[in-house]
């Protein structure tokens, strides 16, 4: 009888002929490294080194920006023809080590860019409380398959592994596909067919780019979670025409970072988000499915895959509190993380501290302790302020 526990530590053979040495990923978070000129420090490129050391198949690095202009964070990273490849290089040497593929996850946030060193734009105008953006014109939307392409190119050359395309929680591509954001009168809106052709058009682009052999991910939200956002049945619809295009792997997640709304992550569900929907993606796709998050336990992981219903299971805090826990897991030691609670706190407070756990893992010292919140907030606060100056600073 087979150990529903080793079938997370198979291999995993992608379309591309690629494979992924088990089954779970390192999902994409922000983990706001950046130097603030677009650039990795040295606790970045430490922080993915130690999830490699940890165990994982996969690690993919969150909101890798196409254009300065629309970044989400300052401590975001931006790789385009202006950037130092060599810096590049060594965090995609470093992070590949012991067999660990490292993705970066293409990204431009439209109009939930960071207003200190952005002007949001996005598909539609938007007035809202704590979101303002203007509608991108016909031409701007024209050269975004161009410009993913682009730094896709640059992170084959300098050695990563692999490409997410992030079209979930509510970023450029995402606004794309929801009604809420999306109230273009032209080829891009109205039908879901029309919401699904720029990112169709990115794939494509990509998959140009870089050729048949090296492997493409896309990021996609069973639900944007807001109310007129995208629902399940149009994200069904985006799921079977990604089955006719060059990518590899499919990370279904959900939510979206609007003001006021909770994240996926900050919801208190028990258990992992997105496995239903996963099993109807099941019926409309032959591609590879990952799904990101609510995995807690190794029971969680075990069964997501064991089942069928998913191939590959996405990690995302569990791993900011012990970046060796695929290692572990192996081992049968820590079958749960021991997750903080925290009472009442300030919006977008739990994602600053989770954030200043993984300063922490790059920086090779204990996490921040949960009872000291307003520190991690306190810290997370300063960080974005000084690289907000060096942002402006470098880019204008």
């Amino acid at each position: 009888m087979s150990d529903p526990d080793q079938s997370l530590f198979e291999p995993l053979t992608l379309p591309c002929g690629v494979t992924l040495k088990n089954r779970i990923s390192k999902s994409a978070m922000s983990d706001s490294l950046g130097d603030g000129t677009g650039h990795p420090t040295a606790a970045q490129i430490r922080l993915y080194e130690r999830w490699a050391e940890g165990g994982a198949g996969l690690s993919i690095i969150g909101e890798v920006q196409t254009d300065p202009g629309f970044a989400e964070k300052p401590g975001n990273l931006v790789l385009n023809q202006h950037s130092d490849l060599a810096r590049f290089r060594d965090l995609a040497r470093r992070g590949t080590a012991n067999g660990m593929h490292l993705w970066p996850q293409l990204g431009h946030a439209g109009a939930m860019a960071y207003p200190p060193i952005s002007s949001p734009k996005g598909p539609s105008a938007l007035d809202l409380p704590g979101l303002t953006a203007s509608a991108m014109t016909a031409d701007e939307i024209a050269a975004l398959p161009a410009q993913f392409a682009h730094t896709a190119k640059l992170a084959q050359t300098v050695g990563f592994t692999g490409v997410q395309v992030h079209a979930a929680h509510g970023f450029l591509l995402s606004q794309f596909l929801s009604p809420l954001f999306n109230h273009r009168k032209d080829g891009y809106g109205g039908s879901i067919e029309n919401r699904m052709r720029l990112l169709l058009e990115v794939i494509e682009a990509v998959r140009t780019a870089l050729g048949p052999d090296m492997p493409i991910a896309v990021k996609l939200n069973a639900t944007d979670q807001l109310e007129g956002g995208l629902d399940q049945e149009d994200a069904l619809a985006v799921a079977a025409a990604l089955d006719a295009t060059g990518i590899d792997l499919l990370d279904i997640s959900g939510g979206t970072y609007f003001p006021g709304a909770k994240s996926a992550s900050d919801s208190g569900g028990k258990g992992p988000y997105f496995l239903d929907f996963a099993k109807r993606a099941r019926q409309v796709t032959r591609k590879p499915l990952m799904a990101t998050g609510g995995f807690k336990t190794l029971a969680q992981a075990s069964d997501a895959v064991s089942s069928g219903t998913v191939d590959v299971v996405g990690l995302a805090r569990a791993l900011a509190l012990e970046p060796g826990l695929p290692a572990l897991w192996q081992q049968r030691k820590t079958p749960e993380p021991a997750f903080p609670r925290f009472h009442n706190p300030p919006e977008g407070g739990v994602t600053a501290w989770f954030t200043m756990c993984l300063t922490a893992i790059g920086e090779d010292r204990p996490a921040p302790d949960p009872a000291k919140l307003d520190e991690a907030i306190a810290e997370y606060e300063s960080r974005d302020r000084t690289r907000t100056d060096t942002w402006r600073g470098t880019f204008g």
